[in-house]
């Protein structure tokens, strides 16, 4: 493909990622687009070196991307998408494949404004349909007049650690399951503290629910999913619905602690087929985090200075040390500086769209994780709500 054609197809899957990223569309470091087109081209496509036109950070802070590349290395196939032959596989399957292994998008616009009444004929016959109707109970608490709420991030945090709760050894045993709600022993666990509230919530959402439907599991994610959205700048990410609930406890020790050193991190996400700079793009999540353990006599502190909304500050502040407004884990500082996750840490700093695709990405892997019929899933992502721009 000649240059000047491979860097205009380049630059409208830049658009159309943008596009999923309200609030995320600046073209990165001050560039014009004729900047971008060049970068593009010259880049194979690959993406951003973290750098604006002149070797600096849109800020000022000329943090040095290295060799960082927008696209993730991490391309392995999981569940059933192991053994799946590729002309088995359905529209999903083909679809979730190509995303975890680096040919598909993440994200969607794709939207259903209406949909049939709970317990209708018509919505039963949908299976989409009841999962519109939970995203219209879950909205207004997970957004308010400020961004997204307690509510929200709690939902972000469960979904990571039901899906967290698997590893290449565990085989189908934990994963996104729902066991952190369905196996009382498991949200129990030192790891978990902090979410007893958002569990029995989602324990009330799915008693509400569940006669049209909706899995434990399947909540979990699509609230977690709806709560990422629900923040201003947050990410649409592709949302599929048809997990299998379990009611057995996720092994113990899979979770990461905020002490953790980067070798420990890196080889805890590595059996979970995340590599060190998947790992450094959700760990953007805590830029609407507050902490309530880590550092008891700080409880509520955030991790960033603008916990409602779904911005790279925290990565920049987590690079830059010393403000006293936040709450830095010594494993987030970890990865700022490993060599296997500092390039991309870096580079999302300065890159909110490329942070935003690579976190949609290692979020739907993570989501799926330890669920082994992604083949007869079905995308739903349509009902999710419609994204807001980060305020100005």
């Amino acid at each position: 493909m000649a240059r000047s054609r491979k860097a205009a197809v380049l630059l409208t899957a830049f658009t159309a990622i943008v596009a999923a990223y309200p609030g995320m569309g600046r073209i990165p470091g001050g560039m014009t687009h004729e900047d971008l087109v060049t970068k593009l081209s010259r880049s194979g496509g690959s993406g951003f070196n973290g750098k604006g036109p002149n070797g600096n950070g849109p800020n000022g802070g000329g943090f040095n991307a290295g060799s960082f590349t927008a696209r993730a290395e991490d391309n392995e196939a999981i569940g059933d998408l192991l053994s799946v032959p590729d002309n088995n596989l359905s529209d999903v399957g083909k679809d979730v494949k190509g995303i975890l292994t680096g040919n598909g998008n993440p994200v969607s616009d794709d939207t259903e404004a209406s949909v049939p009444n709970l317990g209708s004929a018509e919505c039963s016959a949908d299976k989409c349909c009841v999962w519109k109707h939970v995203a219209d109970e879950l909205m207004p608490q997970f957004r308010d007049a400020n961004g997204c709420t307690d509510s929200a991030r709690a939902s972000i945090r469960l979904g990571f650690h039901d899906a967290a709760g698997w590893s290449k050894g565990t085989g189908d045993l934990g994963g996104a399951d729902g066991s952190i709600i369905l196996a009382p022993e498991e949200i129990g666990r030192p790891a978990n503290d902090g979410l007893g509230d958002i569990a029995v919530q989602m324990k009330a959402w799915h008693d509400k629910f569940k006669q049209y439907g909706a899995g434990m599991a399947d909540l979990i994610q699509f609230a977690a999913t709806t709560a990422t959205v629900a923040c201003p700048g947050g990410p649409r990410i592709k949302t599929f619905i048809g997990r299998k609930d379990s009611s057995v406890a996720a092994p113990d020790g899979l979770l990461p602690d905020p002490r953790d050193n980067a070798d420990k991190l890196i080889e805890l996400f590595g059996n979970k087929t995340i590599t060190a700079p998947g790992l450094a793009a959700l760990v953007g999540a805590h830029t609407t985090s507050r902490q309530r353990f880590f550092e008891p006599s700080r409880a509520n502190a955030p991790q960033d200075t603008t916990p409602a909304v779904w911005d790279v500050l925290f990565y920049q502040q987590t690079l830059a040390a010393g403000d006293n407004e936040i709450v830095t884990f010594p494993s987030d500082l970890a990865l700022s500086k490993d060599p296997r996750s500092a390039p991309a840490f870096r580079t999302f700093a300065q890159q909110a769209p490329v942070w935003g695709a690579a976190y949609a990405r290692e979020y739907l892997r993570l989501s799926l994780l330890g669920v082994f019929n992604i083949n007869d899933l079905t995308d739903c992502t349509k009902v999710l709500p419609a994204g807001t721009g980060v305020k100005k």
